[in-house]
């Protein structure tokens, strides 16, 4: 009995100490663990997809008679997808012809009634020299008394009389040439607006036509066939699925060492753990969602309770990965940022020069509207 009793103490102290020593291990793997590895990440499942949803709107008003595009359907950029009824645009360019025309016919008589005014003034100055050649000769005979006082009085007030109405001719010429000077009548300001009112014309009815600005997916179809559309009405809105970022919403305890430029590991509850995207820190917000939502909370009141705050992180997405495997904007995603390399700014960078975002699908080939005012000009023009 007494071997047994010291033997079981023995091996229960051996199994403690093996258990503790276990335990210990353990402690120190994990804070190994930690130091190294999960200290230098943080994570959130608090992040979604985000994207640019180009909204789609008419630049002119019309009726809707076709619609060529819908919802989850693609379009590339210049596409055409809604077409309105082109009526009214064409009867207003047929107008704005008219009116150019009509301003080119106008200057043409101005600038015939200059030269029938230079004409009046030699037609005057004629006038005058015959008035004085007149009171020349008479002038000498009145002292001669061969012709009476009263002649000469009368030639006296006649070449007064060339004068001032010489004097009004010039004053008209004047007048005429004031709003004609230094242009010529294809060039006058009255031309050219004209010019621009056509030049609008013709844009409104090439705009009857409602393109695609950018290439991506149809989404919030909110146009019919038939509907009487104003300037500015949003129609529908597309979707561009490579253009995608992840925003992630931290706690403001967690954005001590992020920093732009950190890699991050992205996993979208779409495929799960099966597909990892790979990114970076783009930016943090300027702000936390609470200070930018409609309705900021107010905590000056006495029952104040503190809430932690988070701010948005944005996060770029590699094109090459978004392509293999296509999200959504809104879909939600676990984010893992790297955070052992500190040596990136906190801050985003001053946004570049050149345009982050452009489109040329809505260009407008001015050129054959000028082709098309200087050929009404010309027209108008000729003799």
């Amino acid at each position: 009995m007494t071997t047994e009793t010291s033997v079981n103490p023995n091996k229960r102290k051996a199994v403690l100490l093996g258990i503790t020593g276990v335990f210990a291990i353990a402690g120190i793997a994990y804070g190994a663990y930690y130091t190294l590895v999960l200290s230098q990440r943080v994570e959130t499942d608090n992040a979604y997809v985000g994207g640019n949803l180009v909204n789609v709107s008419a630049q002119v008003a019309g009726s809707v008679v076709e619609i060529r595009a819908d919802e989850t359907q693609q379009v590339q950029a210049g596409a055409e997808i809604v077409r309105l009824d082109p009526a009214d645009a064409e009867v207003a360019l047929a107008q704005a012809e008219a009116r150019l025309g009509s301003a080119v016919r106008q200057q043409r008589e101005r600038y015939s009634n200059v030269d029938q005014l230079l004409a009046v003034v030699e037609q005057r100055k004629v006038a005058l020299a015959t008035a004085q050649d007149d009171l020349a000769r008479r002038a000498p005979l009145a002292a001669e008394q061969v012709v009476s006082g009263e002649d000469v009085a009368h030639a006296r007030r006649a070449v007064e009389d060339a004068r001032a109405a010489l004097d009004v001719a010039l004053k008209q010429v004047s007048a005429a040439r004031a709003g004609l000077s230094g242009v010529d009548a294809a060039h006058h300001p009255s031309v050219l607006a004209a010019k621009a009112d056509y030049t609008q014309a013709w844009l409104a009815t090439r705009r009857n036509t409602i393109v695609a600005p950018v290439s991506g997916y149809v989404a919030k179809r909110s146009v019919q066939v038939g509907s009487r559309i104003a300037p500015g009405a949003p129609l529908l809105s597309v979707v561009p699925l490579d253009q995608l970022w992840v925003d992630a919403n931290f706690k403001e305890s967690e954005l001590r060492d992020i920093r732009v430029g950190q890699a991050v590991r992205i996993e979208a509850d779409m495929y799960g753990s099966a597909v990892t995207y790979h990114g970076k820190v783009m930016g943090l917000a300027a702000g936390t969602g609470s200070a930018f939502s409609l309705l900021p909370a107010q905590n000056a009141s006495g029952n104040w309770i503190k809430v932690v705050q988070r701010v948005p992180v944005r996060i770029s997405l590699d094109p090459a990965e978004l392509a293999r495997h296509p999200l959504r904007v809104g879909l939600s995603a676990t984010v893992d940022v790297d955070i052992s390399k500190k040596d990136g700014t906190a801050l985003g960078a001053v946004a570049s020069t050149p345009a982050r975002y452009a489109t040329t699908a809505l260009d407008q080939p001015l050129q054959q509207a000028q082709v098309a005012t200087d050929a009404i000009v010309s027209r108008n023009l000729v003799n």
